[in-house]
């Protein structure tokens, strides 16, 4: 099991939303893995500085995955099987597989798993 953060999810956590923090501690506790695409870091990062401190600390306990040579070819497949085109959602749920996304967008990543198969749960936030 793994928990995958979307943007909305990162963001709720800049907002301090006491529901994304609580789920992102039982998983600490767990020992739950945690992750995220560098493409989210990059849609929710602006500074770094005083105004996004819960996201820097957030951060800290996130591991963050790139969108390398190997899985920008299964994104890249993803999006062709649920004709949707936002790379970084499709990078999300195959980072996804076996876990559940933390999201904003339940919508779009439901279309992407079912057209790719993907077993995962989604979390709203």
């Amino acid at each position: 099991m793994r928990v995958v953060l979307d943007t909305g999810a990162l963001m709720a956590c800049e907002r301090g939303d006491s529901t994304v923090v609580a789920l992102l501690e039982e998983a600490s506790r767990r020992g739950v893995p945690v992750m995220t695409s560098s493409g989210c870091v990059a849609q929710a990062w602006r500074s770094g500085g005083p105004r996004q401190a819960l996201l820097v600390r957030t951060l800290r306990g996130v591991d963050e995955q790139a969108l390398d040579r190997g899985a920008s070819r299964v994104v890249g497949g993803l999006l062709a099987q649920s004709g949707t085109s936002d790379v970084v959602d499709a990078h999300v749920a195959v980072l996804a597989t076996g876990g559940m996304i933390v999201t904003s967008d339940q919508t779009d990543l439901r279309r992407l798993l079912d057209a790719g198969g993907i077993e995962a749960e989604i979390e709203p936030c």
